[in-house]
């Protein structure tokens, strides 16, 4: 979760972690990561930037053998999700 901290929305200029964008991370016995997430709008133009981001912020990571990025619109993602810093990153309350 840490490394995911270091990806950035393009469009918003705040991490996926505090967006409130991944769902879950889960790391197999072999080292392969499926991190389970969603975007801020269906048809983001930037989904495919945004998925290379993750894969390139967890591949260094030691006993990582393999990242796949389960994008999912369901639950869908609202300003709920979005931690305290982002909200007032954002300047919403």
């Amino acid at each position: 979760m840490e490394a995911l901290e270091q990806v950035i929305d393009p469009e918003l200029g705040i991490d996926i972690i505090n967006l409130g964008l991944v769902y879950g991370v889960d790391v197999d016995e072999n080292g392969d990561v499926l991190v389970t997430m969603t975007l801020t709008a269906m048809g983001c133009p930037l989904a495919a930037t945004i998925q290379q981001d993750v894969r390139a912020a967890l591949m260094p990571i030691e006993g990582v053998n393999n990242v796949d990025v389960n994008i999912v619109w369901d639950p869908p993602w609202t300003k709920d999700r979005l931690s305290r810093y982002a909200k007032i990153a954002l300047g919403i309350s």
